[in-house]
């Protein structure tokens, strides 16, 4: 069975980094199998979208966030990155990682989240 599980989080001070790690098990070729991504979800406010790497290289980012925010494959076979710079407070929320399937009959993936806290 696949589970994603992030690490990473944290308390921050505004304008500063931090990357968020997703690892995932129980399957070898994800990347050919799905998109890879994170979502956030502020305090009151529903869950949105961040950013999505396909195949491990194509690259998708909220608008709002890009050049702030960089998704990247790791070297592992097995994880995903998330660099987040020059945070603000808006930044603040539980970060997702996302596993969407690309072939039909396969199952999405969530991990189970982790805090980021973006202090003024």
């Amino acid at each position: 069975q696949v589970q994603l599980v992030e690490s990473g989080g944290g308390l921050v001070q505004a304008g500063g980094d931090l990357r968020l790690s997703c690892s995932f098990t129980g399957t070898s070729n994800i990347f050919t199998t799905h998109t890879m991504g994170w979502y956030r979800q502020a305090p009151g406010k529903t869950r949105e979208f961040v950013a999505t790497i396909q195949s491990g290289l194509i690259t998708n980012y909220a608008d709002s966030l890009k050049g702030r925010f960089t998704i990247s494959k790791g070297d592992a076979r097995n994880t995903v990155f998330l660099q987040m710079s020059s945070l603000t407070p808006e930044d603040t929320g539980v970060y997702y990682c996302y596993a969407g399937s690309r072939l039909k009959g396969l199952s999405d993936y969530w991990g189970q989240g982790t805090q980021v806290t973006v202090s003024p």
